[in-house]
């Protein structure tokens, strides 16, 4: 590889790790293209991808950036997998991938600068989905004002309830009678 080419590597997969929300670094061993176009396929999905690139230009690539803490496990055959989303999905996705087993070994991952475990990763993937995150904090911030208009809807209720009370025992239930038809005809003036 030229040093143009390296250059422009090294500038491309700075510009990734710029955007991605999540990094992580795996080891992959004795996988078929057909299981690596698959993961491929399936990381794109969820608007992630798998970088393969040299390590040395790997480290000088995370120089500076809140992915440095990479740079301890790089070393023999690695991918990295990058997020531009949501991290959890990702996260979700790539412990989908238990199927390849040491295939496709997670080493490490950085999460907005903080260096994660793999067992940090798995927690991850743990976590619901960020619209029912949403949804939930939302329930929680809500409930406090439903059951204040609850509260203050009491007393008019309350009345409200008292008064058909009492309207069922004065009446007994009994409808006002509607007027015949005799008498309205008696009641209007004839000329």
């Amino acid at each position: 590889m030229k040093k143009l080419e390296k250059s422009a590597l090294i500038e491309d997969l700075t510009q990734s790790f710029r955007r991605a929300s999540i990094a992580l670094v795996s080891e992959y061993r004795g996988m078929t293209a057909a299981e690596s176009t698959e993961m491929r396929k399936r990381l794109r999905a969820v608007r992630g991808e798998m970088r393969v690139a040299k390590n040395t230009l790997v480290r000088r690539a995370i120089k500076g950036t809140a992915y440095e803490a990479l740079d301890s496990k790089l070393g023999g055959q690695v991918g990295l997998i990058l997020s531009y989303e949501d991290p959890v999905v990702l996260a979700k996705t790539f412990t989908g991938f238990g199927a390849l087993g040491e295939k496709l070994k997670l080493r490490a991952a950085v999460l907005d600068g903080k260096a994660l475990t793999p067992a940090e990763v798995q927690a991850l993937a743990a976590l619901p989905p960020r619209a029912v995150i949403f949804g939930q904090l939302l329930g929680l911030l809500n409930a406090p004002a439903t059951r204040l208009v609850r509260l203050l809807n009491e007393p008019g209720s309350s009345l409200a309830r008292v008064i058909d009370a009492i309207g069922k025992k004065n009446g007994a239930g009994a409808a006002p009678a509607a007027p015949s038809a005799e008498a309205a005809a008696a009641d209007t003036p004839q000329g």
